[in-house]
């Protein structure tokens, strides 16, 4: 009988590393974490991300940017600026403040 324990799997490659964190920056993560139902990593990683940026927003940035323009010359769509207009135009009494 096989007995699975805690695993963790990562889909993409990862590289461990070690921090020094003083006591109470550690003791403030390890509270969050415990609060949030996260780890500890996982906050660091978080941040990391929140405040260097991540790899994903540059690919994601760089597929929106490969699809920008993609319906450009295609008739059958017809003109979408009508289209958000007349939409606009039936809720303009809901929107408008006072209303």
């Amino acid at each position: 009988m096989l007995v699975a324990g805690p695993v963790a799997m990562y889909i993409h490659h990862v590289h461990r590393t070690q921090l020094y964190l003083d006591r109470a920056i550690h003791s403030r993560l390890k509270a969050l974490a415990k609060r949030h139902g996260r780890t500890v990593s996982e906050l660091v990683r978080d941040a990391l991300a929140l405040v260097y940026g991540s790899t994903e927003a540059g690919e994601r940035l760089t597929t929106l940017r490969g699809i920008a323009g993609l319906w450009r010359d295609r008739k059958d769509v017809g003109d979408t600026d009508a289209y958000v207009r007349r939409l606009r135009r039936d809720t303009r009494r809901a929107r408008r403040p006072g209303s």
